[in-house]
């Protein structure tokens, strides 16, 4: 593989991790401000590593050499996260375990008045994060089951075309 076909591949990885980065983040803004779909505080943590990806696919798109592989390590590792904290979030949705967040709880005030138990709620609601969010009623599949498979897709995608760069990397020189 020649030097201009492996800067493409590389260029067409980092560009498409950008976009995926930017797809998943704009559909949780789309969810949360147009559907008014309340996030949890393991909903806001599963955002990061899309911020992240799109970081590092920028990264990929500048870097040369040696640094693409590192670039690409800290890709798989951030989807490898990604995953992980879908699993948990799936996990309290399903009853497995409770959530390891103290946002997904009820604020606990032990003050005795009501104006003083007024202050010391949040802003905003929280969303208790057992309580799993459904794109569609007719679908069984939460949006972290969805935020799940998407992680999954996407590690697939990196360590395939990485494999397939490597594999034709001694041909068509």
């Amino acid at each position: 593989m020649s030097y201009q076909q492996r800067q493409y591949i590389k260029n067409l990885t980092g560009i498409f991790i950008v976009l995926a980065g930017i797809f998943a983040l704009g559909f949780a803004w789309v969810a949360e401000n147009m559907w008014n779909m309340a996030p949890c505080g393991l909903c806001l943590l599963e955002r990061w590593p899309y911020r992240i990806l799109i970081a590092a696919g920028v990264c990929l798109l500048l870097v040369r050499g040696s640094f693409v592989a590192w670039v690409k390590a800290i890709i798989v590792l951030t989807l490898l996260v990604s995953l992980g904290l879908s699993f948990v979030h799936i996990g309290v949705e399903e009853g497995w375990w409770s959530s390891p967040l103290p946002e997904c709880y009820a604020v606990a005030s032990h003050a005795q008045d009501l104006a003083t138990r007024f202050m010391d709620m949040p802003d905003r609601p929280h969303k208790p994060c057992d309580l799993p969010s459904y794109l569609f009623s007719w679908l069984p599949i939460s949006l972290t089951m969805m935020n799940g498979f998407y992680s999954l897709v996407l590690l697939f995608w990196i360590v395939i075309s990485s494999e397939i760069e490597k594999k034709h990397s001694g041909k068509f020189r």
